[in-house]
C-alpha cells in the first residue's frame, strides 16, 4: 500500500503526535508499505526520505506551535505525483481539511487518528490570561468573568461539534484507548472506531547502564529520585505536582528529588513557584532531552509522577513503564487505560493529600515497589509498535475493500 500521512506537526517538534506518527510509519514500512509523511517545515528540520515538507506560517502559537500553510501549492503537487491508496490524517483541523479535500477529489478513503482532546487546549487561542486558566474568575469583575466563561464554554461546544462532523466524514477513526473510543461515541461519532494505541519501538526497554549510574549520582544525592516528562504548559498540570511535593516534603523531609524533563512557556512561572514553595533543593528542571536519551533517565529514577488530565493515551506513561517505573498519576482520559491501581502504580482524583499518600505508600514498602516494577514492564510489552502496525495494516485493508465495493456499486448504478 501507498499511504499518505498528513499532520500539522512533526519532528523536530517534540510531542506525542510526532512520536506516534514516526513509530507507526516505521512499523508499516517494516511490513513493506510505502508511507509518506506530509509535515510542516521547521528551521531546525533534518531532511528525511519519505517526509514531504510544506510551508509554515511565520507566526507561531505560543511561540512553539508552527501554523501549517495548507494553501501551499506544493502539498497537492507532491500528493498528486504519487498514486496513494489511502490517506491517514492526524488532525481534524487545517491539514484535516486538506485530507478531506484530497479524499473527495482523488476518491481515496480517509483514516483519522484522534490524538488530542482539542477542547482542553482552548487556552492557546483564548485572549489574555485565560490562556493560563480558562475557567478562572480570579481578579475579574462579575460581568467580565461571566463573559469569559461563556466564551470558553461556547468554544468548547463548537470544537466538539466540529470534531463530530469531521469524524463522520472519515471512513475509519482510530482512538488510542477504549476510554477515548467511548468519549467519541458519546459525542456523536457514528463512523467505525477502532482502538489503536501508539506503540513502543522496543528501544524503550534498552538502556546504558553506565549512563544510568551517572544520572543517578548527579541528581539523587542518595535520595529517592522521581521524574516527569512533559511540555511545561497549563494543560499538563505541573503545578499540582509541585503542590503535592511541598506536602511530601513536610512529611518526609529532604529525602527526594524530581527531574522535570521538558520545556514550555510556563517554565519561568514554574521556577518561581518552586522557590515560593521552598522546593529549590528538590526540583531540577532538565529542559528538553533528546528522545533517544530519555530511557536512561527513566531507568535512573524510582517513580514517575504525572498529573495531566488531557491525555488521549499518555505515551510517556508507557515509556516510563518500559523502564520499570511505577506511576503515580491523576485520573484522566488515557491514564485510566494503562495504570492499574495497586498493580503498576496508582491514579487518584485531583486530591493532593491522596496523591501524595500514594507516593509515601510505595516508598514505604520496598517489596510492593519491586513487584510494581515487574508489572509495569509486562504492561509496556503489550504495546510494541510492530504488533500495532500489523493491526493498523489489517484495518487499512478492510477500509480499502469497503471502498472498492462502493466504487463497483457506483459503476454498476451508472
Amino acid at each position: 500500500m501507498r499511504i499518505a500521512m498528513l499532520t500539522n506537526n512533526y519532528k523536530p517538534f517534540v510531542g506525542g503526535v510526532p512520536i506516534s506518527i514516526e513509530r507507526l510509519a516505521d512499523g508499516l514500512r517494516s511490513l513493506g508499505h510505502e508511507v509518506y509523511v506530509f509535515a510542516p517545515s521547521y528551521e531546525e528540520e533534518v531532511e528525511e526520505p519519505y517526509v514531504i515538507r510544506y510551508h509554515s506560517r511565520k507566526k507561531k502559537l505560543k511561540g512553539e506551535y508552527v501554523i501549517p500553510d495548507i494553501f501551499d501549492s506544493n502539498i497537492e503537487k507532491a500528493f498528486s505525483s504519487v498514486s496513494f491508496d489511502l490517506i491517514h490524517v492526524h488532525h481534524p483541523m487545517l491539514m484535516g481539511y486538506t485530507a478531506q479535500y484530497f479524499g473527495r477529489k482523488y476518491h481515496i478513503p480517509i483514516v483519522f487518528t484522534y490524538h488530542t482532546r482539542y477542547e482542553q487546549y482552548l487556552h492557546y487561542i483564548l485572549p489574555g490570561e485565560k490562556r493560563k486558566n480558562p475557567e478562572s474568575t480570579e481578579g475579574n469583575g462579575t460581568f467580565r468573568s461571566l463573559e469569559r466563561k461563556l466564551l470558553y464554554n461556547g468554544s468548547k461546544k463548537l470544537v466538539i461539534i466540529h470534531n463530530r462532523i469531521f469524524t463522520n466524514r472519515c471512513d475509519l477513526v482510530f482512538a488510542p484507548t477504549p476510554s477515548i473510543k467511548k468519549y467519541l461515541t458519546e459525542h456523536g461519532t457514528v463512523t467505525s472506531i477502532e482502538v489503536i494505541p501508539t506503540g513502543l519501538s522496543g528501544k524503550e526497554f534498552e538502556f546504558n547502564r553506565n549512563r544510568v549510574k551517572e544520572i543517578r549520582e548527579k541528581y539523587s544525592a542518595g535520595n529517592y529520585l522521581f521524574c516527569t516528562v512533559s511540555r511545561l504548559e497549563k494543560e499538563k498540570n505541573i503545578d499540582f505536582i509541585l503542590n503535592g511535593l511541598k506536602l511530601l516534603k513536610e512529611k518526609m523531609g529532604e529525602d527526594f528529588r524530581i527531574l522535570i524533563i521538558g520545556d514550555g512557556s510556563l517554565k519561568e512561572e514554574l521556577v518561581t513557584r518552586v522557590m515560593e514553595l521552598g522546593l529549590k533543593d528538590n526540583v531540577i528542571f532538565c529542559g528538553r532531552i533528546p528522545h533517544e536519551e530519555l530511557t536512561d533517565y527513566y531507568h535512573a529514577c524510582d517513580l514517575f509522577l504525572f498529573a495531566s488530565r488531557s491525555e488521549t493515551q499518555g505515551i510517556v506513561l508507557l515509556e516510563a513503564m518500559a523502564a520499570g517505573l511505577p506511576v503515580i498519576a491523576v485520573k484522566g482520559s488515557g491514564v485510566s487505560d494503562v495504570v492499574v491501581n495497586g498493580i503498576n502504580g496508582y491514579m487518584t482524583d485531583m486530591n493532593i493529600n491522596i496523591w501524595t499518600a500514594k507516593i509515601e505508600q510505595i516508598l514505604g514498602n520496598k517489596h510492593v515497589w519491586k513487584e510494581m516494577k515487574q508489572e509495569t514492564k509486562k504492561v509496556a510489552k503489550q504495546y510494541l509498535a510492530v504488533q500495532v502496525a500489523k493491526n493498523v495494516e489489517r484495518y487499512y485493508r478492510n477500509v480499502l475493500i469497503t471502498e472498492d465495493m462502493r466504487s463497483r456499486r457506483r459503476l454498476f448504478l451508472n
